[in-house]
């Protein structure tokens, strides 16, 4: 199968924008807060993946179908009543971190939290670290 043409790409949509844009106060200082966390841990600058993803950083995946594409390393989104995070799983010692997170639900490779005050950041810290180390082992950067 050849690469198709996916819909959630890098943007040149300002981020601090699209921040400014998040209706709830709480909810944007939270995305002003994880902004800061990831770009820090990554060491990549916030960029708009689509329309509402704040990603950090990029790889390329293929999967066994053929299809492949690029998306960001890491990455958030401040979606109504609740923030998104997206953060690769599988790496060693996640269920134990995820057991002391506090108030969340899971996706696949998706994290929802309604407050960062719901939430240990610290552990949230930790899950990005060890979920960046993963992903660099996984998809090493070019």
């Amino acid at each position: 199968m050849a690469r198709t043409d996916n819909k959630t790409k890098e943007t040149a949509v300002s981020v601090d924008d699209f921040i400014a844009q998040v209706v709830d106060a709480n909810q944007r200082a939270d995305a002003e807060k994880i902004c800061a966390l990831m770009e820090r841990l990554s060491g990549e600058p916030a960029k708009l993946w689509g329309p509402s993803i704040i990603g950090f950083g990029s790889y390329h995946y293929k999967y066994d179908s053929g299809r492949e594409g690029d998306m960001c390393r890491i990455g958030f989104s401040p979606r109504k009543g609740q923030t998104v995070l997206y953060l690769i799983d599988g790496f060693e010692g996640q269920p134990e971190l995820m057991a002391r997170l506090g108030k969340h639900k899971t996706g696949k490779s998706c994290l929802y939290v309604k407050r960062l005050s719901d939430i240990d950041e610290a552990v949230l810290e930790e899950l990005c670290v060890r979920s960046l180390k993963y992903m660099a082992a996984k998809y090493p950067p070019a």
